[in-house]
C-alpha cells in the first residue's frame, strides 16, 4: 500500500533538494526513505529504483533550467542573449548544485528525446542564427558553449578559481566577451592542408 502523500513527483523534488544538500551522487532510494522516515520499499511503487529517481532528478533540472532560459531569453540577441544563457546555467549551478550535476546525467535516448534537453538546444541554436552560424558550425559552436559553459562551473564550483585574482566575476564577464567576439567572428572550415 503506498503511503499517503508520498507520489513520484513529490519524491522527485524531495530527491532534487537532497541532490542539493548532500550531492547527486548520494542519492538513493534509501536516503529518501531516510528522509521521509519510511521503509524502503514504500517508494518502489513511484520509483522503480535509485537509477530511476536519479533520472527523475535529471529531468526535473533540465526542465527548470530550460523556463529559466527561455524566461532570460526572450526579446534578447547577440552578446546579451548570449550572456543571458550563460547566466542562467552559472545560476541555476550556484543555486542548485546538486541538481546541476543531475542535469549532467547521461539519459538513454528515447528520454534524451523526450527531456528539456532539446528546448536547451533549440534555444542555444536561435541563439547562434543571430550570430549568421548555419550547420555544421551550429553543431559546433553548440558543443563549444556548452564546454565552456560547463567547464566554468564546474572548476568554479569545485573551488578552482578561490585562490586567485580577478574575481570570477570579471573573469565570467571576459569570457563571455572572448564567446561573443569569437561567434562574430566564426573561422572558416579547415582546408585539407590545415587538418
Amino acid at each position: 500500500m503506498a503511503r499517503v502523500g508520498l507520489t513520484a513527483e513529490r519524491l522527485t523534488r524531495a530527491g532534487a533538494e537532497l541532490a542539493d544538500e548532500v550531492g547527486f551522487d548520494q542519492v538513493t532510494v534509501s536516503a529518501l526513505a531516510r528522509r521521509f522516515d519510511v521503509k524502503v520499499a514504500s517508494l518502489y511503487s513511484h520509483v522503480r529504483n535509485s537509477q530511476d529517481l536519479k533520472t527523475r532528478i535529471a529531468l526535473l533540472a533540465l526542465a527548470e533550467m530550460a523556463d529559466r532560459a527561455a524566461d532570460a531569453l526572450a526579446g534578447r540577441s547577440g552578446k546579451e542573449a548570449l550572456a543571458a544563457l550563460a547566466n542562467v546555467y552559472r545560476d541555476y549551478a550556484r543555486e542548485h548544485p546538486g541538481r546541476y550535476a543531475a542535469a549532467q546525467l547521461r539519459l538513454d535516448p528515447q528520454t534524451a528525446a523526450a527531456s528539456a534537453g532539446v528546448r536547451h538546444a533549440r534555444m542555444t541554436r536561435a541563439l547562434l542564427r543571430g550570430y549568421d552560424l548555419t550547420e555544421p558550425d551550429q553543431t559546433h559552436a553548440v558543443r563549444l558553449l556548452g564546454s565552456v559553459f560547463h567547464g566554468y562551473v564546474s572548476l568554479e564550483l569545485g573551488g578552482g578559481f578561490s585562490h586567485s585574482a580577478p574575481d570570477t566575476d570579471e573573469t565570467w564577464v571576459r569570457v563571455i566577451d572572448a564567446l561573443d567576439t569569437l561567434l562574430r567572428n566564426w573561422p572558416p572550415p579547415p582546408t585539407e592542408t590545415q587538418g
